[in-house]
């Protein structure tokens, strides 16, 4: 696996904690976090997906924003997901979650880094069926 650039402590120990492969990739002077097999929670069609997590410079007092998947994740009830983009990230087309921190939930320097940024994403997760609950296709 990669590591193009070093992490700070807290990250690299969160991501080696997490138990999944994970990358540290510089591309064009920006700077990506792959995880890779990272599971998501049901109601998906996919089990599992590598996600990416752009670290904007300045941090870790600029906040981390948004996540990336490959591949493109969809619902089991084919509900459309919104705020969606297309990223290249490593010569593959990603999926971008257009999702940010609001002026109840900011950033908060010297609390906030990769483990709460991640907790966020498990949030947007689930809270795409309660925006538009689960329903069985037909």
């Amino acid at each position: 696996m990669r590591r193009q650039f070093d992490l700070l402590t807290e990250d690299q120990g969160f991501l080696e904690n997490l138990g999944l492969p994970w990358e540290a990739l510089n591309e064009n002077s920006m700077l990506w976090i792959l995880v890779h097999q990272y599971p998501l929670p049901k109601g998906y069609e996919q089990l599992t997906v590598s996600l990416a997590v752009h670290v904007a410079f300045g941090y870790p007092r600029t906040q981390l924003d948004m996540v990336y998947f490959n591949p493109h994740i969809c619902r089991l009830d084919k509900k459309p997901i919104g705020a969606l983009a297309l990223q290249n990230i490593d010569n593959k087309i990603w999926q971008r979650w257009s999702r940010h921190r609001s002026a109840l939930n900011p950033w908060r320097d010297g609390v906030d880094n990769l483990s709460t940024h991640f907790a966020l994403i498990e949030y947007w997760l689930q809270r795409e069926f309660i925006i538009k609950p689960y329903a069985i296709s037909a």
